[in-house]
């Protein structure tokens, strides 16, 4: 995505413009409603009709034949004889465990956590996250109690920035360094691509325990598992000591100033002298530039209290934590490489 302007045609009238951005929940609704239902998976085999799958579906075979027409009108489905339906490509993405994610992401995004949409005039009357005010607590408590939210969210991450690990990988030289500690680093897609790219550090990734759980396997899947030491912990208490490089990637976005601080503080204090900080995120560019970054920036204020940052913003940040920025390595991807070292 370079435009966040999204696909509208600039040629038409701004008010239809308008009309299309403020309406596109509808779309949002019927094609995550397409996820919870698992209807690719349905007509994974082949082509099938509403009359067909609504049994096995529990639905009404007349809702499930319009839903599936609406699809093939989204380009999800196409309509086959006999008012049966097949897959397109794009509907085989909506398929469980399909390349990118896809499902994982509409499921996690769209589903209950959406309801701190509901809440944004909140946030930007308090700057506090709206989510919060919508369920009663934070989004990663919430997701701590819900271990399938949990998964799904899990996954949903490295679709939604699968082009950023070997993005990062590729732009940035991490040869030199002995060990890589990968700071709430999930699952470990990205420290996997890192030591995949480069055969001379060892990593470490460090995340809370219910999130590592399914590292073991990712991290097997790509053949690093025998080069990472998996370590469970909040890094809001302490990372692991001693590294010459530290990668926090997607997270100083998720948390407010002082949260940030703190978890910077406790990087800074692990860190070996001459080591390396990397934050990955979103680097916002100056004026009316387009960016995903600035839409993200309104997820981040909702649902975590967190911000996206232009570059002289992260060095000051860096600078009340001990760190001097040294450089911004842009990537292939829509993320830039923050490079810090201890001041």
């Amino acid at each position: 995505m370079t435009r966040e302007k999204s696909a509208l045609d600039d040629s038409l009238p701004p008010h239809v413009q308008l009309i299309q951005m403020g309406t596109g929940g509808w779309v949002t609704a019927i094609v995550t409603t397409a996820a919870q239902t698992g209807l690719a998976d349905q007509l994974a085999a082949g082509p099938k009709s509403a009359d067909e799958l609504a049994g096995p579906m529990k639905l009404s075979a007349a809702s499930l034949h319009r839903l599936m027409r609406t699809l093939a009108g989204l380009g999800i489905l196409t309509e086959q004889e006999e008012r049966r339906f097949a897959l397109t490509p794009l509907g085989e993405a909506l398929r469980t465990g399909a390349p990118g994610s896809a499902r994982a992401t509409l499921l996690a995004f769209n589903g209950v956590l959406w309801r701190g949409w509901e809440k944004m005039s909140y946030s930007l009357e308090t700057g506090q996250p709206g989510f919060d005010q919508a369920m009663g607590m934070p989004l990663f408590e919430f997701m701590g109690r819900d271990a399938t939210l949990a998964s799904h969210f899990s996954e949903a991450m490295v679709g939604f920035h699968g082009a950023e690990p070997p993005a990062v990988a590729k732009a940035y030289d991490f040869s030199s360094f002995n060990t890589v500690v990968d700071v709430g680093g999930a699952t470990g897609n990205m420290l996997a691509t890192i030591l995949s790219s480069h055969r001379g550090p060892r990593g470490v990734l460090y995340d809370l325990p219910h999130v590592v759980g399914d590292a073991p396997a990712l991290l097997a899947s790509r053949g690093v598992a025998d080069r990472v030491t998996i370590e469970s912990g909040s890094f809001f208490d302490t990372v692991p000591a001693g590294a010459d490089c530290y990668v926090l990637s997607h997270v100083i976005h998720d948390w407010n100033e002082d949260k940030c601080l703190t978890i910077l503080g406790h990087c800074r204090k692990a860190i070996a002298r001459d080591g390396r900080l990397l934050i990955v995120e979103m680097v916002l560019p100056a004026g009316d530039t387009p960016h995903p970054g600035k839409v993200l920036d309104m997820v981040m204020l909702v649902f975590t209290g967190g911000q996206e940052r232009t570059e002289a913003e992260y060095g000051a940040l860096l600078g009340k934590a001990g760190f001097r920025l040294s450089r911004v390595v842009p990537t292939a991807s829509a993320v830039s490489v923050v490079e810090a070292l201890p001041a």
